[in-house]
């Protein structure tokens, strides 16, 4: 029997096991899937101990960027935005890659009625990374960068720039005029975003929020 599961801490919240588990039963497999509180410390040992029925993992926070030195090979977007969220297995060792980017910009292909041209991100973690490169498959031209750690915010700037977007900056202060873009999307924990949540309703673009938990969200 194939294994596949989710690591990460916490791991409690997380939806990926009911979801592939229906997945796996509609397709007829006999695999199992868990979920691991796996901590950044524990995640060399616990790579260095999958084998041969591992059919693979997803990763969350805080382990997308932890688990690129411990792979054999790391796709080119997962590996530009220093972010893995899927293992799979590669010859004998392991490849990782970078799901966010496909699922949000099928996301918001499917709501976008006109060219995108000016976005906002909110966050600078993992998951804001892979929103850079999904913007910068959308053909946005410019993106605001709205964290509450400056440094953050730089980095993903700079990430922008590497993608042939014009980032900027901004100071985690909600406003109407962050919210006043084409495309939104929120990469905030639940309690984070909600100073944000009322502005958000009054925008006039489009918003995807990243996060699911708890449900329904603020945004």
């Amino acid at each position: 029997m194939k294994r596949a599961g989710v690591l990460g801490s916490p791991i409690a919240h997380s939806l990926s096991p009911a979801l592939h588990r229906a997945a796996y039963s509609a397709l007829g497999l006999d695999w199992t899937y868990d979920s691991y509180d796996v901590t950044e410390a524990e995640l060399p040992a616990f790579v260095g101990e999958l084998d041969g029925d591992w059919a693979g993992l997803s990763l969350t926070m805080p382990l997308k960027s932890a688990v690129i030195p411990l792979l054999d090979e790391v796709d080119e977007v997962a590996g530009l935005i220093m972010s893995v969220n899927t293992v799979l297995p590669f010859g004998d060792g392991w490849r990782g890659t970078n799901t966010d980017v496909f699922g949000i910009v099928r996301s918001l292909t499917a709501r976008l009625t006109e060219a995108p041209r000016h976005a906002t991100v909110l966050g600078a973690g993992a998951t804001a990374r892979s929103a850079i490169a999904a913007l910068a498959e959308l053909d946005v031209r410019e993106v605001l960068i709205v964290a509450r750690r400056p440094e953050a915010a730089a980095d993903l700037v700079r990430l922008a720039g590497s993608f042939g977007l014009t980032g900027h900056a901004e100071s985690f202060e909600p406003s109407r005029e962050l919210l006043a873009r084409d495309i939104v999307i929120s990469t905030l924990p639940g309690s984070v975003a909600e100073p944000w949540a009322a502005l958000a309703r009054e925008a006039q673009g489009t918003l995807l929020d990243a996060s699911y938990h708890p449900w329904p969200t603020p945004m």
